[in-house]
């Protein structure tokens, strides 16, 4: 059996000797994470967009997420739930409902803005305000962190092990296995990188790939118009395959796939999500909450290193 990642590096895939018929049985743990980050109006406020029409489509989202948690609760599944502070203010009653529905609520900033261009203090005051509204929902502070548009500062890695975070989910240098976050990287475009040591920040990692706002949603940038609206059914191939490359290549792994209820939430969208669980239970898919997945992954760890000392 493959062994948990060290710090150093993932696990090499176990099946590449293993003959083709071998390779399509359920291996031993193939675990999915959906998460969903109920952003609301503060992705837009965010934005600085606060005339009414894109408000109301932040709005949207509180349609959505009342239909996810019928979905999500129909297949007896627990997901993350990454929640701005302004969304837990603006809609307290059915941030509730998540909590009650047994679902991990996860950090999402104050109110969506990126933390890269923030100073030291505000990003501290920023991580520190939305956790104390997290805790007076919950009775606890987050245990994970996601960025707002999935960028880190130079200050946000040891700001979280400072706040007492277990683990982030904004990086893409894996795609099924946890890994310990680096800090202090170097990185300069006439030089070679210079990698800083790893932390006790464990990453669960994402990608936009695996997101439904790129596929999905239409939205003006600087940059241009992004049409999204791809076909749903596209989607849910690729997203299905992502899934059973690791349950064919990994002994245990975890894919985390990201949505936004003002985006999922719509009708045929919906209906893609629930053929997406229904696919996955019959595939074997063990759906878990990611401080649950962090967890495990750390006995596996201390596990491996008590076996090899």
């Amino acid at each position: 059996m493959t062994h948990a990642a060290t710090r150093h590096a993932a696990s090499p895939s176990i099946v590449i000797d293993r003959p083709f018929a071998q390779r399509h049985k359920p291996l031993s743990t193939s675990i999915v994470c959906l998460s969903f980050d109920f952003d609301a109006i503060s992705l837009w406020v965010a934005r600085g967009v606060t005339s009414p029409t894109p408000i109301s489509r932040g709005e949207f989202g509180v349609v959505g997420t009342k239909r996810i948690l019928r979905l999500l609760d129909r297949y007896d599944v627990k997901a993350t739930w990454f929640i701005p502070g302004h969304t837990l203010e603006t809609y307290p009653d059915l941030c509730r409902k998540i909590r009650d529905a047994g679902h991990e609520i996860g950090h999402h900033g104050w109110s969506h803005v990126s933390p890269v261009n923030m100073s030291l203090e505000e990003e501290r005051a920023s991580l520190i305000r939305a956790n104390e509204t997290i805790r007076d929902l919950t009775g606890a502070y987050a245990a994970g962190y996601r960025s707002p548009a999935w960028d880190l500062s130079a200050n946000s890695v040891d700001l979280l092990i400072e706040q007492g975070f277990k683990y982030d989910s904004s990086m893409m240098a894996d795609d099924y296995t946890p890994y310990f976050v680096r800090h202090r990287d170097v990185i300069e475009a006439d030089q070679p990188a210079a990698f800083g040591p790893a932390t006790s920040l464990i990453e669960m990692p994402v990608s936009w790939s695996l997101d439904d706002f790129p596929h999905f949603e239409f939205t003006r940038t600087p940059a241009g118009i992004l049409p999204g609206l791809m076909n749903s059914n596209g989607v849910l191939e690729n997203w299905m395959e992502d899934f059973l490359y690791m349950k064919e290549n990994l002994d245990w792994g975890a894919v985390t796939y990201t949505f936004h209820p003002q985006v999922i939430g719509r009708g045929h969208r919906m209906r893609m999500l629930e053929r997406l669980i229904v696919r996955l239970l019959e595939e074997g898919a063990q759906f878990r909450c990611m401080a649950d997945v962090v967890a495990e992954h750390t006995r596996r760890i201390d596990q491996f290193t008590s076996q090899t000392a």
